[in-house]
């Protein structure tokens, strides 16, 4: 059976968000690493570890601001998840950068 244009736009888009997803829990993976390490040899600051902290409830609500925001649009249900998940993949990215260095 031939899936029509249609399909086949929604299912790359589905898919997109998969490979962002997967993409955002390796550098999740990668910043964990890099983080237990500085930890287990005394090189994390305290104002460092303080930051790690805070940064999980400020992508948290940037994260919720842009799915409600997405939502009230009245946008699909894939939106609203890509919205969500925007916010954790460019600080998880943001970390592998800055962690790499």
């Amino acid at each position: 059976m031939r899936q029509t244009n249609g399909g086949s736009r929604a299912m790359r888009a589905w898919m997109d968000y998969a490979t962002a997803c997967s993409r955002m829990t390796l550098a999740a993976n990668e910043v964990i690493l890099r983080r237990v390490h500085r930890m287990a040899t005394g090189a994390m600051t305290g104002p460092e570890a303080t930051a790690m902290v805070m940064e999980k409830a400020t992508a948290m609500a940037v994260s919720a601001e842009r799915a409600a925001v997405a939502a009230a649009r009245g946008s699909d249900a894939l939106t609203i998840a890509a919205s969500a998940l925007r916010p954790y993949g460019t600080k998880t990215r943001s970390n592998v950068r800055k962690l790499r260095k």
